[in-house]
């Protein structure tokens, strides 16, 4: 491929901060654009304003630009139908259509297909009803799961480990309207105990490539302690049992596959799949918790790092529907990334518009430690503050998992805000 293809990434946090860069590096990107971005993807890309779930206005975007590939990275637009709108305006797109954007969109789809289509999960409910959540709980032991059957920005899930909270939650989502319509439907399943990892595999549908597996930290505290965030740190590869990623491509991603072909539904982009361990004997059980329709937040920033190989390739081969063209993707050493949260994360309730100490505006400045940007904004005055609950992300790289460990915390322990607050123990269960 002679001509270089000029680039849009759609999205403005972390995660695509991580995909920008990584596109940035190759051989076959263009004009490298990013809507609607952050101050941090300014260093390497053209940021624009422009609403990524505004379908005809990226469409005229692309148009205007020329842009031939076009990359998006939150669910929101995936769920509104960006890509297919994309696709009919003959822009090649890397992302599922709003059909196969349902498998994160509803939880309850999602929990159906895998039942219809034999992939491993917990069993489940479907709730419209208080007093059908009742009758789901009465046949459960806590600690309960009670799932928002929408989109719900990282919000949507709630451990509660008593019938009174679990109640309480039920009537908050479905009577008061907490979550608006995302929880007007929930879904309550059986609690899986187990270790997380998560699986990313890039998929046109028919062909895949797996990434190094990654695990990240929800719980706000060191410990794994207090609420369940977006994301507070992860970290990859996961040292798992051999063999495990051939029954996890076996029993998940074959299926999973299938029964989206079997059902009409054309896959190309990232297929998540959030998966539980499970100690069974001499063997791991291997369920699965959710699946994402993108890359997820925080393991993009440790997991495309990690990437050897010409990552724009790989996508640009992906939305054509010709991955099996494309050479494998090979992943070598370690990742772990540490994330800043405003005081107050994960509620609401935290100041925004904070001056960030010890923050260079260049990504990335080092070939073994940066920084990703994921709430924050430009001032009056053009320096960098705070504008959202996790503001950035600090990574580190290297031969092993205790130089990744060292150089992430040594990167996170330059930077400084107001309340500024973030876990010291990512990566708690390799060290």
């Amino acid at each position: 491929m002679s001509e270089r293809i000029n680039t849009l990434v759609l999205g403005g946090g972390g995660r695509e901060h991580a995909l920008v860069h990584a596109l940035s590096k190759s051989a076959i990107i263009g004009d490298l654009h990013c809507a609607p971005g952050n101050p941090g993807i300014e260093a390497i890309a053209s940021v624009h304003k422009l609403d990524p779930c505004d379908a005809p206005r990226v469409v005229s975007f692309c148009a205007e630009r020329r842009i031939g590939l076009v990359a998006i990275g939150p669910e929101a637009p995936l769920a509104a139908g960006v890509a297919d709108a994309l696709r009919a305006a003959g822009v090649r797109t890397f992302g599922p259509g709003k059909s196969g954007a349902m498998l994160e969109s509803s939880k309850s789809f999602s929990k159906k297909f895998m039942k219809r289509h034999g992939i491993p999960t917990a069993d489940f409910s479907v709730c419209t009803k208080i007093e059908e959540c009742e009758a789901a709980l009465a046949g459960r032991k806590p600690p309960f799961v009670i799932k928002a059957d929408g989109l719900a920005a990282g919000k949507g899930v709630f451990l509660p480990d008593n019938m009174d909270d679990a109640l309480a939650i039920c009537g908050e989502l479905l009577i008061d309207g907490r979550l608006g319509d995302a929880g007007r439907t929930l879904v309550i399943e059986d609690y899986l105990p187990g270790r997380e990892l998560t699986v990313f595999a890039i998929t046109d549908g028919k062909s895949f490539r797996l990434l190094s597996p990654s695990r990240d930290h929800k719980r706000v505290f060191d410990g794994d302690k207090g609420s369940n965030t977006g994301g507070m740190g992860a970290y990859a590869p996961v040292n798992i049992p051999e063999g495990l990623m051939e029954d996890v491509t076996e029993y998940v991603l074959r299926p999973t596959l299938e029964g989206l072909r079997s059902d009409g539904i054309e896959y190309r982009g990232v297929l998540y799949m959030g998966l539980m361990l499970a100690d069974e004997g001499a063997s791991l059980r291997i369920s699965v918790v959710e699946y994402n329709v993108r890359f997820g937040d925080p393991e993009t920033q440790v997991v495309l790092p990690l990437l050897r190989g010409d990552f724009g390739r790989v996508v640009n081969a992906c939305a054509d529907g010709d991955l099996s063209s494309c050479p494998d993707l090979g992943n070598s050493g370690s990742a772990l990334c540490v994330v800043a949260a405003s005081g107050g994360y994960p509620s609401d309730n935290y100041e925004r518009g904070l001056p960030i100490h010890g923050l260079d505006a260049g990504v990335p400045d080092l070939a073994d430690s940066f920084v990703y940007h994921s709430g924050t904004r430009r001032d009056e005055r053009g320096c960098i503050v705070t504008s959202g609950g996790r503001v950035l992300t600090a990574v580190g790289v290297g031969d092993s998992f205790s130089e990744a460990h060292d150089r992430a915390y040594a990167r996170m322990n330059s930077i400084s805000f107001k309340d500024m607050h973030y876990r010291r123990d990512i990566g708690w269960s390799e060290e």
